[in-house]
């Protein structure tokens, strides 16, 4: 008869047990023994550019290279199973994607999934990896640029043709207020907040910060494009991300007056509550809540993922060019503005605009102000935030708050052009 073994041995073996397969786990991590899954594909299509992102569990080598006649990216996962998610890729891609006619997906030899994305036109493709970060694993980033960026300020001024030659004949349109005259068109540039991969903050009733924005952003540049003498343009408009920098860069491109970046605010605590108006610091933030929060929005890029590979010179610039004295002091003459008039529609979550070091609000020439519309992390805000009414009154309180600024302070004269 076996004799029985006591609990050291037992013990043992469990632990050798255990140390086995914890060598055997290390072992298909470190080896990728085992194939990588892929865990989500989405396809963000937007007209500066499209990106496809592939979301999976552990990393994996892949290439790329482009082929001409007739134009199409092809990039081959090495060691990626073959699932249920990549087949769906295809059926992602709308008609209306302004890059992309279609995706075709499949095995192409032993442990090598094959992408062919066929193209519309030439494309510069940016592709890169981010690590995990908040609700996303690794993911595989394919931004596929057009070979010839689309020019903004055109597009801005084909729209603008009637106001234009309004102009072009001399007329002068009176400010808002009627204290002073404005002589040709203004232009604010509007930014939603977040977009894509990156939702922004996520309400208790799960409202995204993204969708408000866009909503309060669509609603403010109706009225502000009903206005004589104002046009605006949208930095997104539509569920699309884009970088911090580019953001900035849009607002110069076009030759903005003024930048309004909107957003929905969130803390720790559901009890926080009431609307705030924020420009940039030189000096750090004006609250240790305003340094929290600009902390989360600057860290929007890692949600929704920059390809850091891409230097930006203008952006670097900016960051060390703080010595904008005058266009600081515009900021906080908007701000003031805008917050006086959004207090008389919601609570302010304080009476005196708030600065702190915001990277959207950093272009060295346009005055630009944050606009935190309400607590999305307060379910009674939250409720707010959906509402159109609400929507709707944040809308013309902000658009009053920017006629109030220009009455005051008449912007100087441009090029005809814009």
């Amino acid at each position: 008869m076996a004799e029985r073994p006591d609990e050291f041995t037992l013990n043992r073996r469990a632990v050798l047990q255990f140390a086995a397969a914890s060598l055997t786990l290390l072992v298909a991590r470190v080896g990728h023994a085992a194939p990588a899954s892929i865990l989500g594909v989405r396809v963000w299509p937007a007209p500066d550019y499209t990106r496809v992102t592939l979301e999976y569990d552990h990393p994996f080598k892949f290439s790329q290279m482009l082929v001409k006649d007739p134009d199409r990216l092809v990039v081959d996962l090495e060691g990626v199973e073959f699932n249920s998610v990549l087949s769906s890729l295809p059926n992602k891609i709308l008609d209306s994607d302004p890059q992309i006619r279609r995706i075709r997906a499949g095995r192409n030899k032993p442990g090598v999934v094959r992408l062919v994305i066929e193209l519309k036109g030439e494309v510069k493709p940016q592709i890169f990896t981010l690590q995990p970060v908040g609700e996303y694993g690794h993911r595989l980033v394919l931004d596929l640029y057009p070979a010839e960026a689309p020019d903004p300020l055109m597009a801005l001024l084909q729209k603008s043709e009637a106001p234009a030659k309004a102009e072009s004949r001399g007329d002068k349109v009176a400010a808002p207020a009627g204290k002073a005259d404005i002589a040709r068109l203004v232009t604010v540039m509007l930014d939603p907040g977040h977009g894509g991969e990156d939702p922004g903050a996520i309400g208790h009733g799960g409202s995204r910060e993204k969708d408000v924005t866009l909503s309060i952003g669509r609603r403010l540049k109706a009225k502000i494009d009903a206005e004589p003498n104002m046009r605006s343009v949208l930095t997104r408009d539509d569920d699309f991300f884009i970088p911090l920098n580019q953001r900035v860069q849009k607002a110069r491109r076009v030759q903005a007056d003024l930048f309004v970046s909107v957003h929905a605010d969130a803390f720790l605590k559901s009890t926080a509550r009431g609307s705030s108006v924020f420009v940039l610091s030189e000096n750090g933030a004006s609250s240790s809540a305003a340094r929290w929060l600009a902390q989360r929005e600057n860290a929007a890029d890692l949600i929704g993922g920059v390809n850091i590979g891409v230097k930006d010179p203008y952006l670097a610039r900016t960051l060390l060019d703080l010595s904008q004295t005058a266009t600081l002091n515009d900021s906080l003459k908007l701000a003031k503005s805008v917050l006086g008039q959004i207090g008389s529609i919601n609570a302010l979550h304080k009476g005196q605009v708030e600065q702190a070091g915001f990277a959207v609000l950093k272009a060295p020439d346009i005055p630009s102000i944050l606009v935190e519309t309400a607590f999305i992390s307060n379910p009674e805000e939250e409720k707010r935030l959906n509402d159109e009414d609400y929507q709707e009154q944040m809308a013309a309180a902000i658009l009053k708050g920017i006629k109030q600024y220009f009455a005051k302070n008449p912007p100087l004269a441009k090029s005809k052009l814009t």
